[in-house]
């Protein structure tokens, strides 16, 4: 049955049996709002153990400090908007469903594949970087790091094939071991702190370059992208929706607890580790935190063998979770039909076993491929600033246009919250194109081909059924009726 659109493109729906959705079932009631603030802190925790410091190299210590500030006032604001929108939307879409309510079906696709996108390559780093911890440490003799690659992929998405309850308990047991590691590197890295540390990367004849800013006020911008590995992926809890206990109650208080977490071990880890170690030392390094520890006391010692052995705890909680996002992502946009709705076909445990196997095939082969964990953060990151745009002019647009939409949570300062975090967002596209334009345009050239696909062949085979889908059906229904 076709469909004309009020708000963006012309789609055409198909009413599919039940069959259809019964194939297509998560297992709910499987999380409170604790796990899943722990899911929230285990999305991003691996930016605590390496890929931050990057920014070193980019702005300096005062670059990377008003970067990091930046995008954690734009992430904070966003996180009170998405708790608002996922207590008023509960459905695994989240953020495509959050943007096809206010945005129509092309806004909501073009969201949902910018965060498919930021989800399905982020492990891909975090593999690389889980591989530089291992060399480092010297386990099993190896000289390639792809066998551990594979290992990752194979190993925790067959735990998510078990089920969403083993899963989210694995990886809450598994970033608490992260955590601590993390307190045992701020404590025994204080003793070595020195504000001079902070600033002694030597500075560039740039513009505005000083002891502060090393590479000048460009530095800022193009720090901006390391400035949000602190945070990135946080967004990512709404994905759980379909399986907490009380979503509306469940999700504003589990995204903003997990987001005031890694708000505290961001500003920790940006002062300690540089402070401790020097700027200098850990700008490059693939496993910074170990490196830090090593350079501060003179050599190697315990606790930089136990951060580098627990610190590889941190990347493995990020890399699990965020194969659970990606899966819960494509699941939700394959069963409304945007893309092939074989990929949200779910098991007997009710885990959609495809969305998880076929993001993580092409995951380890670009690990395995390029080796190179920068340049699948800046692609993960161009995705996820892209997505952050459109989110936050859901917020803006739900809003205005739907004043009277049942919102359980409301977001503090309405659109004003939203329209900081918009702002600094088209910032942080921006800053993708200064510091890495192959990832930009290799990201931008996904994009294209994915919207094309959905203006080509999609658009004309939507699920009506589909959750996040049936309001417009009914909504267009109704219109036609008033007409």
């Amino acid at each position: 049955m076709a469909r004309s659109e009020r708000h963006g493109a012309k789609v055409e729906y198909e009413r599919l049996d039940a069959r259809y959705l019964e194939h297509r079932q998560l297992k709910r009631g499987a999380a409170g709002w604790v796990l899943l603030a722990g899911l929230g802190v285990s999305y991003v925790i691996s930016g605590d153990f390496a890929g931050w410091n990057f920014g070193l190299d980019e702005g300096g210590w005062g670059g990377l400090l008003i970067a990091t500030v930046l995008m954690a006032l734009m992430y904070t604001c966003m996180v009170f908007g998405l708790a608002e929108m996922a207590s008023a939307l509960p459905v695994a879409g989240a953020g495509y469903g959050f943007a096809r309510r206010a945005l129509g079906p092309l806004g909501g696709f073009a969201t949902g594949t910018a965060i498919l996108i930021e989800y399905a390559i982020a492990p891909a780093a975090i593999a690389v970087f889980i591989g530089g911890y291992v060399e480092t440490l010297g386990l099993f003799g190896l000289t390639n790091s792809w066998p551990i690659y594979l290992g990752c992929y194979a190993i925790f998405i067959g735990i998510h094939l078990r089920g969403v309850g083993e899963a989210l308990r694995v990886m809450f047991a598994i970033t608490a071991i992260a955590v601590l590691a993390l307190i045992a590197f701020v404590v025994g890295m204080i003793p070595q702190f020195s504000v001079d540390n902070l600033f002694d990367i030597v500075p560039t004849d740039a513009v505005g370059a000083s002891s502060f800013l090393p590479f000048g006020i460009a530095g800022v911008l193009a720090a901006l992208v390391y400035g949000i590995w602190f945070f990135l992926a946080i967004e990512g809890v709404p994905l759980a929706a379909e399986e907490a206990r009380e979503p509306t109650k469940d999700m504003p208080r589990g995204i903003i607890a997990g987001m005031l977490t890694l708000l505290a071990f961001a500003a920790l880890i940006l002062v300690v580790a540089p402070g401790g170690a020097g700027s200098e030392a850990i700008r490059t390094a693939d496993n910074p935190l170990p490196h830090a520890v090593r350079a501060a006391y003179g050599g190697d010692n315990v606790l930089a063998q136990i951060v580098n052995y627990v610190g590889l705890a941190g990347l493995i909680a990020s890399f699990f979770s965020i194969i659970y996002a990606y899966s819960r992502q494509l699941f939700a946009l394959s069963r409304a039909g945007y893309l092939p709705r074989w990929l949200s076909v779910t098991g007997k445990r009710k885990t959609p076993y495809l969305a998880l196997i076929v993001p993580g095939t092409l995951g380890f082969a670009l690990s395995a491929i390029t080796q190179d964990g920068a340049l699948l953060i800046n692609i993960a990151v161009f995705g996820a600033t892209v997505s952050y745009v459109l989110l936050n002019v859901s917020h803006i647009v739900l809003r205005v246009r739907e004043p009277d939409l049942e919102r359980p949570y409301r977001t503090p300062g309405g659109v004003v919250t939203t329209g900081i975090a918009l702002v600094l967002a088209l910032a942080a596209v921006v800053a993708t194109f200064f510091v890495d334009e192959l990832a930009a345009a290799i990201t931008a050239g996904i994009f294209l081909a994915a919207i094309g696909y959905f203006w080509f062949y999609s658009r004309h085979r939507l699920v009506a059924n589909a959750p996040e889908e049936e309001f417009a059906v009914i909504e267009q229904a109704e219109a036609e009726l008033d007409d």
